[in-house]
């Protein structure tokens, strides 16, 4: 099979992320310092699909680094309930590649009406949806033709972390993220072939995930899905264990995603326990004796790790889809843009 766009799409992630911090830096600074006046006890996320994934991402982020904690609003609540919410003095965050999705957009007018200062992160600073925000974040993605987004989540995750990093004026993690291109070039070429040898003759997987890794977790099983036809599910390495590791075989693939950081030994731990039951388990982290550890590029902060996490497997996915005769650009009953009421 030629080269696809998914996998074109994926080598570019280190030049998107390069682009978006030389652009986006006055955005990023003038939104922060409003979010810092704002003083929000409390934000709130409105996306769908990968962005959603973003979403909790940074929901993990916000409470790890500042404390303060993010609550997803289900679109519908405003597109389909037309229920007006008090969001007094919060901070909305909306995540959309497109920006056209009108349940999308009507949850941000209604943050916004509630008294959120609103916050549109999306590749289309022209959308309806930056029509209704406060502030635009501009991903600077570039386009992205293949159907499976791959670096417009990358940029979004960058962006909100970027974002956050200003808000708190942690120096470690705003050096972390301006290294990042550098670090996933590393990543990009990295796509752990003996997980993808397990998945031969398999159309089940678990990804598990734990903290800002669970995220990424919940992505990888979307791109399972969307790609390849595989049946994924994403599980917290805490919730794993509590029913849905019954259905685990003789040879039942798993890819556990560690970042470096504070769960990764717990994860490890989880990781194992299931190996020892027969599953050929695959985890990011050199902490595990029965799993078998895949590579990773470190970033030099825990909460930028994910990012590199994510780069590895896209490329990793993509080359599974095409192992099994599949076109990622084009999945089948998918289109690029779905815009939800």
């Amino acid at each position: 099979m030629a080269e696809t766009q998914m996998r074109r799409e994926v080598l570019e992630i280190p030049s998107a992320v390069d682009r978006l911090l030389r652009n986006g830096k006055d955005d990023i600074e003038a939104t922060a310092d409003a979010v810092r006046r704002q003083s929000p006890s409390f934000m709130v996320s409105v996306a769908r699909g990968s962005s959603d994934h973003v979403a909790t991402y940074l929901k993990y982020a916000s409470e790890l680094l500042l404390g303060t904690p993010i609550a997803s609003i289900g679109p519908s609540i405003a597109s389909i309930y037309k229920r007006q919410l008090n969001l007094q003095g919060s901070v909305c965050l909306s995540v959309s590649q497109s920006g056209k999705s009108p349940d999308i957009v009507e949850m941000a007018r209604m943050a916004r009406k509630g008294g959120a200062l609103s916050i549109a992160m999306t590749n289309h600073p022209d959308s309806p949806l930056a029509k209704v925000a406060d502030h635009t974040l501009d991903l600077h993605a570039g386009p992205e033709l293949s159907v499976a987004a791959t670096k417009t989540f990358v940029n979004s995750a960058v962006a909100g972390i970027w974002l956050l990093a200003e808000w708190a004026e942690d120096a470690a993690l705003l050096k972390a993220i301006q290294d990042l291109p550098t670090k996933l070039e590393s990543a990009v070429q990295t796509d752990w072939p003996t997980a993808r040898g397990a998945l031969e003759g398999r159309n089940s997987i678990y990804c598990l995930g734990r903290g800002p890794a669970y995220a990424i977790s919940n992505e990888a099983a979307l791109k399972f899905k969307e790609t390849c036809q595989i049946h994924a599910e994403s599980y917290s390495s805490a919730e794993v264990l509590h029913g849905p590791v019954s259905i685990v075989d003789g040879g039942f693939p798993v890819i556990a995603l560690a970042s470096a950081d504070e769960a990764e030994a717990a994860l490890a731990g989880v990781a194992d326990e299931i190996a020892a039951k027969g599953a050929k388990v695959f985890a990011t982290t050199e902490k595990v004796t029965e799993a078998s550890a895949l590579d990773a590029t470190r970033t030099g902060h825990a909460l930028t790790d994910p990012i590199s996490l994510i780069a590895s497997f896209y490329a990793m996915v993509e080359r599974t889809a095409a192992s099994r005769g599949i076109n990622p650009d084009a999945p089948r009953h998918l289109k690029k843009v779905t815009e939800t009421v």
